[in-house]
């Protein structure tokens, strides 16, 4: 994977992921974007990576329960051990296909070694 290079992935919002307002809780949208930041920065490290920042964290609209989430994520910077990714969350209505981006964030990952130290990240 490349530095601008896309990686998706989709989830249904479920009651269980739901806050009291039926809209998609927070936490559970923040553990969406984490999981997808790992996936990115270990595809393009090709190390096992951690979480240190989530930083801008903007929620813009909320999900309803029953909607579609699509996760959009890329590494924008990659220093010597951390590799920065911006997320983007959109939400669908399945029933009507409205589409709009819902919440954005950037995640900072470091790579780390088999000691859990901080290693090496490719730089392009």
């Amino acid at each position: 994977m490349k530095i601008g290079e896309e990686a998706r992935i989709f989830e249904i919002v479920f009651p269980t992921h739901t806050n009291n307002y039926n809209t998609l809780f927070g936490g559970h949208a923040l553990s969406l974007m984490d999981r997808l930041a790992y996936i990115v920065s270990s595809r393009y490290a090709r190390k096992h990576m951690v979480t240190v920042a989530s930083d801008k964290v903007e929620f813009r609209h909320p999900v309803n329960e029953g909607d579609l989430v699509e996760l959009v994520g890329k590494v924008v910077r990659a220093g010597r051990t951390s590799v920065t990714v911006d997320i983007d969350m959109y939400s669908e209505n399945l029933l009507s296909g409205a589409r709009e981006l819902c919440t954005t964030a950037e995640f900072v990952m470091v790579a780390v070694d088999d000691d859990g130290k901080p290693a090496s990240v490719p730089q392009e």
